[in-house]
């Protein structure tokens, strides 16, 4: 019996415990760099299985590592990373499992993650002297938008052994049951945040001959700057800018001085990031001029954008094929949300998918971070014996090249 025969035996074997890890968790969510229950929980399981483990990595992140005995100090290594964190959601969901902290939701499969993590380690543990190096388990805190994977590579995450590379996975509600999306370069874009003051003069309702209305000033700002995708960026190339907040004024009467617009912009290269951050500065510049107004734009650097190597799309392109059939991997068009698996990628080169999570013969479920999402969890069992193939898969390649 092959490996991934194997893997796939026991993963299907594993799927009641797997649901009961995924409802408990969902049960039970907890927001970014607040993961202490979810953390004990996982730190628990692989106490159980026998692995080394470092708890409080970036805060609430947990590291373990997988290997065989007698494992040469130079044997690859790879990484698996499995994220925790909830959102700031209130759940409208009617299911035995709906959320218990009111306000906090796992809206984006976190839970998920965190069981098939659990199950892989179980499996792979169960075959550790089949490996042919060593599997670094990450389980990260805080993906959304609050900067966990930094954080854990700050804290060492990447290093004693350094892996090179790492995969992921993200379970997908819309996407058919267990069909896989495999793609070498760009999967999710790079997400970073613009803000913008507009100083003006404030006054009287009535006398706005006396006045510079930052309203006004800042709302031809947020049309102006509709045109930079147009107009700016090179029509195949995608970029996106959206306001998302504009906070300005205190009384219907009163023309407001001053006005504060937040931004998200996302592009899947550097070098389109950077052309919206300068267009954007120098019509918000341009605008304000001719009104006599003045603005102060601030950048912060978000998540990069989520590239997968040739070569770790290739290798799971085939262990997918592998798992769920051939017929069942695809491609998609690279989607506009962020993800800070980049950060890894970024460093140690490797593929991160998509797995479908919809009952293909029910109703559509509802999109990511929505207060109705929920998923097809027998595609649990399939997660694991992807991820556990794939890390298998990669170290029996490094050794024989």
């Amino acid at each position: 019996m092959s490996l991934f025969t194997q893997f796939k035996q026991d993963a299907a074997a594993l799927q009641p415990q797997l649901v009961a890890w995924r409802r408990d968790f969902h049960a039970h969510p907890e927001l970014g760099f607040q993961e202490v229950r979810t953390a004990g929980i996982v730190a628990d399981h692989l106490r159980g299985l026998g692995l080394e483990l470092t708890t409080g990595v970036g805060k609430t992140g947990v590291v373990a590592l997988v290997e065989p005995d007698n494992l040469p100090a130079d044997a690859p290594t790879v990484m698996l990373r499995f994220d925790m964190d909830a959102l700031p959601i209130a759940e409208e969901n009617d299911v035995p499992y709906r959320s218990q902290t009111p306000g906090v939701m796992h809206a984006c499969g976190h839970d998920g993650h965190t069981a098939i993590g659990m199950g892989v380690a179980q499996v792979l543990t169960q075959h550790r002297q089949a490996l042919a190096g060593r599997v670094k388990l990450v389980f990260q805190p805080a993906e959304e938008g609050l900067g966990g994977a930094l954080a854990m590579i700050a804290d060492g995450a990447l290093a004693a052994p350094s892996p090179t590379a790492a995969f992921g996975l993200h379970l997908w509600s819309r996407l058919p049951l267990n069909q896989v999306v495999v793609q070498a370069g760009p999967l999710m874009a790079g997400a970073d945040k613009v803000n913008l003051v507009v100083e003006g003069v404030g006054g009287h309702g009535a006398m706005p001959h006396e006045t510079i209305d930052a309203i006004v000033v800042a709302s031809e700002i947020v049309l102006a700057w509709q045109t930079i995708v147009a107009r700016s960026v090179e029509p195949t190339t995608p970029a996106v800018i959206t306001v998302g907040t504009f906070h300005a004024g205190g009384a219907s009467n009163v023309i407001a001085g001053r006005a504060e617009l937040g931004c998200s912009i996302r592009s899947f290269d550097l070098a389109t990031r950077d052309l919206l951050v300068r267009r954007m500065r120098e019509v918000a510049d341009g605008v304000c001029a001719a009104h006599g107004a003045r603005c102060e734009l601030t950048f912060t650097a978000g998540v990069l954008p989520t590239i997968n190597s040739d070569a770790g799309a290739e290798l799971m392109r085939g262990v997918a094929a592998e798992i769920v059939g051939a017929e069942q991997v695809t491609t998609i068009t690279p989607a506009m949300v962020g993800e800070d698996m980049s950060e890894f990628l970024m460093r140690a080169p490797g593929c991160f998918v998509l797995v479908g999570a919809n009952d293909p013969n029910g109703p559509l479920n509802s999109p990511h971070h929505s207060p109705t999402f929920d998923f097809d969890e027998r595609m649990l069992s399939t997660g694991v014996a992807l991820l556990a193939s794939t890390a298998a898969a990669y170290l029996q390649q490094q050794v024989q090249e």
